[in-house]
């Protein structure tokens, strides 16, 4: 009897691993034209084309990538070193921040080529777009600023200056605030779009070099990797507190949220898609750290059919350009509940 019990106690927590580890599985890869072996950095999904558009940052490429056939539409060049990827639908232009030469690119999406740049600040990295005020954000990370561009045109009408490096922006549709991490100071920053002045500046407690920054705007949280101590710190928007601190695998830096499933999802160069579940808005638990590729940066989530895609410039070791495609597994999870 007592080894029975014992065979099914274990056989319990085995079934249990197995279950909390499905949380994503590979169903797609397929090579970029770019250069094999060089940095990307950050993607976003332009939904009313179906495109991926995807910062190939070592090899000065913006990749267009039609989701319906997962084909490279077009590689579009004279984008050094570029970094933040941000789309304005209304107008159908991408904005690249381009550290090579420190400007803010102006794509037109229907000629797929850079018609206008921005000289900026010292290394624009992350970006956000405020929709109803027509501005993108940049964040200057080496400058310690945030470039505020008037995308109707095309023109930085304001320079916010910071005392620390800038990381991720995110915009806030339910508050209608900006929101950048300030990685050097531990700092979660709000700047009023409206005036473009910072109206609170905050701790986010023992997280260290928060960087990257996604959003959970209908349940007022914030997700931010702290690159400094690997952990990503959920940040209520209303309390201006963290309320939670999560283990993450080494290297954080994008992160992403799926408001559908609830998933954060959290890119470590370590070779690691951190993953997380939101329970509730007070709870929030990890589900594993799903193995990808070394040096993986970036990823996106696509909301609408919640795929994940990350780029990757290194295949077991061996220079690569290439995307990967993984699919949420939510069934086996969901049944823990």
């Amino acid at each position: 009897m007592f080894l029975a019990r014992r065979f099914a106690l274990v056989w319990c927590l085995l079934l249990t691993t197995v279950a909390l580890a499905a949380t994503l599985k590979s169903v797609l890869s397929f090579d970029l034209p770019g250069p094999a072996g060089k940095r990307f950095d950050y993607l976003t999904i332009d939904y009313d084309d179906h495109y991926l558009l995807s910062a190939h940052l070592a090899a000065g490429l913006l990749y267009v990538i039609d989701l319906r056939t997962d084909q490279v539409v077009k590689a579009i060049p004279d984008v050094p070193g570029a970094e933040g990827v941000e789309f304005v639908p209304e107008l159908k232009k991408v904005y690249t921040s381009n550290a090579g030469d420190n400007t803010i690119g102006v794509i037109d999406l229907k000629q797929m080529k850079v018609i206008k740049k921005l000289p900026t600040e010292s290394k624009p990295d992350g970006s956000a777009y405020a929709a109803p005020f027509h501005k993108l954000y940049v964040s200057d990370e080496r400058g310690k600023a945030e470039a505020i561009v008037d995308v109707q045109q095309d023109k930085i009408v304001k320079t916010l200056h910071f005392d620390s490096e800038t990381g991720m922006p995110q915009y806030d549709p339910v508050a209608r605030k900006i929101y950048v991490n300030l990685q050097d100071q531990n700092i979660f920053a709000v700047i009023d779009p409206a005036t473009d002045e910072v109206i609170g500046r905050y701790s986010v407690g023992k997280c260290e070099g928060n960087h990257g920054m996604a959003l959970d705007p209908e349940h007022r949280r914030a997700f931010l990797a702290c690159e400094g101590n690997e952990l990503m710190t959920v940040f209520d928007l209303e309390k201006h507190q963290p309320i939670a601190f999560l283990p993450l695998a080494k290297g954080p830096d994008v992160v992403k949220f799926d408001s559908g499933l609830k998933r954060t999802y959290v890119a470590c160069y370590s070779g690691a898609i951190s993953v997380f579940e939101e329970d509730d808005p007070d709870h929030f638990r990890k589900l594993e750290d799903f193995p990808v590729q070394k040096k993986v940066h970036s990823l996106a989530v696509d909301e609408q059919t919640h795929r994940v895609y990350a780029p990757e410039q290194e295949v077991d070791g061996r220079p690569a350009a290439r995307m990967s495609v993984y699919e949420a597994v939510t069934g086996q999870v969901a049944s823990l509940r």
